[in-house]
């Protein structure tokens, strides 16, 4: 088992008053508190799937016309 150890005596602070006021460990409340945030990112960055589909369902019943890169950009990349 690889072991951390934390030097910042602030850290090792935060991490006993969390565990005592959620009547836990340090250790547990270190656990709980990465994987809460681990959660959160990884829900952030994840793809609504839900969202992309209705986008496309949106996007194919309109009759406007799309613009492509020749309508931005000029011969030398510039924007029009």
């Amino acid at each position: 088992m690889a072991t951390m150890n934390i030097k910042d005596p602030r850290v090792h602070e935060m991490a006993t008053e969390l565990g005592r006021l959620q009547g836990s460990s340090a250790t547990a409340a270190v656990r709980g508190a990465l994987e809460r945030e681990l959660d959160r990112i990884r829900g952030a960055r994840a793809i609504d799937w839900d969202g992309v589909r209705v986008l496309q369902e949106r996007a194919s019943a309109t009759s406007a016309d799309w613009l492509d890169d020749a309508d931005l950009y000029d011969e030398a990349g510039l924007p029009r």
